[in-house]
């Protein structure tokens, strides 16, 4: 696996010369290299990385414009006859910003592939010594920890011998996945004893280990360290790839499933029960399980929302979190090295290990297979080693995410056409402000505050938490020196994020390689509710008292604040009413996917019944957010547990007492 933290810049495979050397000049383009060696460095890793989970036919053509672009006759058409490495910096920076609002698609992909690399590593990477330049000029220090105390987690670690040939397992159960939904299951089926095993694609990462920087913590802990994304690039994806899953990297905020929604699911896809009693026991449990506390602290990004909430006379209010009472250090999505989140290895994954599960980490699940021996079950897949693995079980549950768990049940067969569709991403868009005071968006408690003013009109707001190279990899870019002074004030920026529960959806398939490939781009109905999401948060955030107001895409729309000016006003809220969401134009991220193995009454649309079972698979079961009928339209983590929780009944109840 490539390590992002290797100061190793060996050729990597694939790549000639001339590609680096225009990927290099290319990267220096964006953002002026801080030390000798650095754009080198950054390509070296970038291109690795790209080798790993890149889509080969992609890969090709991004080669393919390098090698356009470093060859004269490439270029001429634009710059005459000399290689873009050997271009002015003017003359590279006009051609890259031609590219970023070209109308053929296809440049504006190639330039969102490199802007976010070049950028994200430029302020990711703490460097060859370990401090990275240029965080000294927006006051950015990696955050610090004391070490936490031991867990049971540690101790239910399967640690395979070495060797070359097939680990075989045996376990009742074996659940494929660690996050909310798996390990959920995995403490209710332990504790009422059943045997459990669960097997996770992630690395194990021991507290007391877990990443200190931003670049660390994506190469070990997110899904394809970090550059998981739509076929298009339209959005980037952030999704947790460890033992534990997104509860090991989420920003802690724990949202109920709202009562219209379960009331929906209940009524209009036959999810019996989850609008009633059980489901209010499932859900109380949760809260004393997860701990459910108000922040002890509120930053300034936070408290613009509350602020402007006020100036306007909307509904806000702060976020409960599942964990301790801290919320000085702000390196929640790098895992906690200190032990205060609540999350899967530290809650749910600790609790199945005391009674009695097992967890094997680094275990990439290819398929579930009919074994000989009637009434079990084979789980194959491959350890991070290459070495083969088969688990034989009597009943199997995969809960890899809405981006692996589709991919699993067609390996295995399953050919549901629900299988991998109506893939909702909740697309997030962003409006940042400037204020007078630091806001330091990047310390503090993650998310305290939030406003569901507009949840049922199709969004809610939050705030942003982002670190150094997450910023870089999302603020506007329109040349090397603008973006330089953008980031040595960004310390003063708020970003707000509206989060958009979007009624049409994507697909997850199967490409020719074996790899997801994540079709999916915001309809026309649900750019009209980004568009007013938009709008929103710009009048939150000049209620709260912005100097200055951006959202973001490419271009990005700016307004400078002059109370008084009401034309102005009006006509910058028309502009983000029109704001164009094509892909890789309005900017959207993604940090929450569901339904690709959606639950519900009707075997036609269905793929799992509305208790989580596979539909024409006995004893196979999903329990993540593939489950999901619907967009949650909030935080999904708890919405996760409560579906889990069914799912963990009716393992019970099918296959009676262990």
């Amino acid at each position: 696996m490539t390590s992002f933290s290797a100061a190793d810049t060996t050729r990597p495979a694939g790549w000639s010369e001339g590609r680096l050397r225009a990927l290099a000049a290319v990267f220096s383009t964006f953002v002026e290299p801080a030390y000798e060696g650095e754009a080198e460095r950054h390509v070296a890793l970038a291109a690795t990385a790209l080798n790993e989970v890149a889509e080969p036919a992609d890969l090709r053509q991004l080669r393919v414009v390098l090698n356009l672009l470093e060859a004269p006759i490439g270029v001429s058409s634009l710059t005459g006859t000399r290689s873009f490495s050997r271009l002015p910096r003017e003359q590279r920076e006009r051609l890259l910003l031609a590219w970023s609002t070209s109308r053929i698609p296809q440049r504006r992909t190639f330039f969102q592939t490199v802007k976010r690399l070049a950028c994200f590593f430029a302020y990711a990477d703490p460097g060859p010594t370990g401090r990275n330049p240029r965080w000294a000029a927006i006051d950015y220090v990696v955050p610090d920890h004391p070490l936490p105390p031991r867990n049971a987690v540690a101790d239910a670690i399967v640690r395979p011998a070495n060797g070359d040939g097939t680990l075989e397992l045996d376990s009742e159960i074996v659940i494929v996945g660690s996050g909310a939904g798996g390990g959920l299951v995995a403490a209710r089926l332990a504790e009422l004893g059943h045997e459990v095993l669960v097997l996770e694609a992630g690395p194990y990462a021991p507290e007391p280990e877990m990443p200190t920087d931003e670049l660390a913590a994506f190469d070990r802990l997110y899904l394809d360290h970090g550059m998981a994304s739509t076929a298009d690039l339209g959005l980037p994806i952030l999704a947790g790839a460890a033992l534990g899953g997104g509860t090991l990297v989420n920003w802690m905020t724990c949202i109920e499933p709202p009562a219209w929604l379960r009331a929906d699911w209940a009524h209009e896809h036959g999810l019996e029960g989850f609008d009633g009693s059980p489901t209010d026991a499932d859900l109380a449990r949760l809260r004393t399980e997860l701990g459910f506390e108000l922040p002890a602290s509120i930053g300034p990004k936070d408290r613009a929302i509350l602020d402007g909430a006020a100036a306007l006379g909307w509904e806000a209010a702060l976020i409960e979190r599942n964990a301790a009472p801290c919320g000085d250090c702000g390196a929640c999505g790098f895992g906690c090295r200190r032990g205060a989140k609540r999350s899967g290895p530290r809650l749910h994954l600790a609790a199945a290990a005391e009674y009695g599960a097992r967890l094997l980490p680094g275990a990439r699940v290819e398929r579930v297979e009919r074994a000989r021996v009637a009434g079990t079950m084979r789980v194959v897949g491959r350890l991070a080693s290459g070495r083969p693995f088969e688990v034989a079980a009597r009943r199997v549950v995969v809960a890899a995410g809405a981006l692996r768990t589709p991919l699993v049940l067609l390996r295995s067969g399953i050919n549901h056409a629900a299988v991998g569709a109506n893939l909702h991403l909740h697309p997030t868009v962003v409006v940042a402000g400037r204020f007078e005071q630091a806001v330091a968006m990047w310390s503090d408690t993650m998310q305290a505050a939030r406003s569901t003013e507009f949840l049922r009109r199709g969004f809610m707001i939050e705030s942003a938490p982002g670190h150094p190279g997450l910023i870089g990899l999302a603020f506007p870019w329109a040349g090397a020196a603008d973006f330089a002074a953008l980031m040595s004030d960004v310390n003063h920026y708020a970003p707000l994020i509206g989060i958009v529960q979007d009624r049409d959806g994507g697909r997850v398939r199967l490409s020719r390689s074996g790899r997801a490939r994540i079709s999916y781009r915001i309809s026309g109905r649900d750019a009209e509710r980004a568009r007013a999401a938009l709008v929103a948060m710009a009048r939150l955030t000049r209620g709260a008292g912005a100097m200055r107001i951006v959202a973001l895409g490419t271009p990005a729309a700016w307004h400078e604040v002059k109370h008084g000016d009401d034309a102005a006003w009006r006509a910058y809220l028309d502009r983000l009413a029109r704001f164009d969401f094509a892909p890789n134009r309005g900017s959207a991220f993604s940090a929450h996917q569901m339904g690709t193995a959606r639950a519900g009454r009707d075997p036609r649309t269905s793929a799992c019944d509305p208790w989580g079972r596979v539909r024409g698979a006995r004893d196979l079961y999903v329990a993540d957010a593939s489950l999901f009928p619907t967009d949650a339209g909030v935080n999904p983590m708890v919405t996760v547990m409560a579906l889990a929780a069914r799912v963990a009944r009716a393992i019970h109840e099918d296959g009676g007492a262990p």
